[in-house]
């Protein structure tokens, strides 16, 4: 039975109120204890591994997630759920277990509070730290995925929480959203009565590109290459982002870094999964329209769910896709203005031009003033994506954000695995990869051996990890080791 469209407005309304609630409570609670950048930074509150491991999943789980990437499962069929809901999320939590206990590590010794810290105090270089923090301004471009209202919301309170109202928000977040990846996920069980062959034949029938490993109407999934390699090297790669790797600096004790990754990747895999629900939608929309109008790409999710559940599992559902953006939405704020905040406007100001060191009022005030701003650009890049997208705002988001893990990738991995790395090894490499990577998504340029081209963002930052890697270890080994 579906709902109606007033009693979903009236009793959203009242649920949103109730979560905005909840959520100033929290963020309440955690800016109390906040005094300083740092504690703004990591936190200094001592959390129970497992519920920084929700905060994680949460952070890591976007409205790609939920919404966006469902929806290409339903536009492109098997091969879409191949790509995003199997071959990259493997790698991805392979990727997640592996850097984050080499990562912490150092960061803990060096009491780095971003990644572009440690990337400095890595590599003893103030330059590459700096040059990271300007990177980072490429993270902006994953806001599009969120309203402006949320914004607006989210912005607001993120000025005052920090690491310590992160954790609480994101925790009851991803309770949330684990509720609602089951209830999506179980959904679909009838469309299984004839069993998983029956299934198929029902895709099928519909399109029998939808149930093919590769699909040649999409510019995404249409060969080995596109499917698998890329999205192996992605996963790998996209954990090397600030509101990510970072996450494993909240942790106290080190004994509590096995429980923080098990909870972290028992509730990512369940989020990665949602994205079969498209295949439900597919089937429940076979022309891909809704009441006769044409659905696009982002609208499929939302339709499915309003038509597919009564009124009080839609508004849970709902709820469910907004934490979904929110969260990650956090993670960027906190991470994004305190790498501005203390990794360019604190050397750059106060270092080269004030010559004087700020005080904890100082970089508190700046951090907020920090958040207005980048508050207006996302407002501005929300706007004009939603308006004018390009197949789904997840190809616009994805442009920014690989380019940074690209760049990020080689510095992060050589140096957790490699000795005596060079600060211009890995200089080189950072930038060879975002030259290709832009050279490879705005030139739509093909690649060997596939029919893939750099229009594809995965392609594009694939390729570019790929060359940065052996460009890396060519200097390393040609170059010699650092003595």
């Amino acid at each position: 039975m579906g709902s109606t469209s007033g009693d979903l407005i009236i009793a959203g309304w009242v649920l949103m109120a109730v979560y905005v609630a909840v959520t100033l409570f929290f963020v309440i609670r955690g800016a109390l204890k906040v005094k300083t950048i740092d504690d703004y930074t990591v936190g200094n509150v001592n959390f129970p591994p497992w519920t920084i491991g929700f905060a994680l999943a949460a952070s890591m789980t976007s409205a790609a997630t939920f919404v966006i990437n469902p929806g290409l499962v339903a536009n492109f069929g098997i091969s879409a759920f191949i790509s995003y809901g199997l071959v990259y999320p493997a790698a991805a939590m392979v990727s997640l277990v592996v850097l984050t206990i080499g990562f912490r590590k150092f960061g803990s010794s060096v009491k780095a509070g971003t990644l572009a810290q440690w990337m400095g105090k890595r590599y003893e270089s103030k330059g590459y730290e700096l040059f990271f923090a300007f990177l980072s301004l490429l993270l902006l471009t994953f806001v599009v995925y969120v309203l402006i209202s949320i914004i607006v919301f989210i912005f607001g309170y993120m000025m005052f929480g920090g690491a310590n109202s992160m954790v609480y928000t994101n925790t009851v977040q991803a309770i949330i959203m684990l509720v609602v990846a089951f209830i999506m996920l179980g959904s679909g069980y009838h469309y299984f009565n004839d069993g998983i062959g029956g299934f198929i034949d029902k895709l099928g029938n519909i399109d029998t590109q939808l149930v093919g490993v590769y699909n040649d109407s999409s510019f995404l999934f249409r060969d080995f290459f596109e499917i698998f390699i890329a999205q192996i090297v992605i996963g790998i790669a996209i954990v090397c982002q600030p509101h990510i790797i970072t996450k494993s600096l909240l942790i106290k004790d080190p004994k509590g870094v096995k429980s923080y990754l098990i909870s972290g990747v028992i509730a990512q895999s369940i989020f990665f999964l949602v994205v079969f629900v498209g295949l439900y939608a597919r089937l429940q929309f076979p022309d891909l329209t809704f009441y006769g109008n044409p659905l696009k790409n982002d609208g499929i999710i939302p339709a499915y769910v309003v038509s597919v559940f009564p009124v009080f599992v839609s508004l849970i559902v709902v709820l469910g896709l907004i934490s979904a953006g929110i969260s990650t939405l956090e993670g960027l704020v906190q991470s994004l203005s305190t790498t501005i905040t203390q990794d360019l406007i604190k050397p750059l100001y106060f270092e080269k031009v004030a010559k004087k060191d700020p005080t904890p009022g100082q970089l508190m005030i700046i951090n907020k003033v920090v958040i207005a701003v980048l508050a207006f650009v996302a407002i501005w890049m929300s706007y004009d994506q939603l308006v004018n997208p390009k197949l789904s705002v997840a190809i616009f988001a994805q442009n920014g954000v690989y380019a940074y893990f690209s760049a990020a990738f080689v510095p992060i991995i050589f140096g957790m695995f490699v000795k005596g790395v060079k600060t211009s090894t890995v200089v080189t490499s950072s930038v060879v990869a975002v030259i290709v990577h832009f050279s490879m998504y705005y030139g739509k340029l093909t690649v060997p051996f596939t029919v893939a081209t750099g229009e594809n963002p995965g392609v594009a930052a694939a390729v570019a990890i790929m060359i940065s890697v052996v460009v890396g270890f060519v200097i390393h080994f040609v170059g010699g080791a650092k003595k």
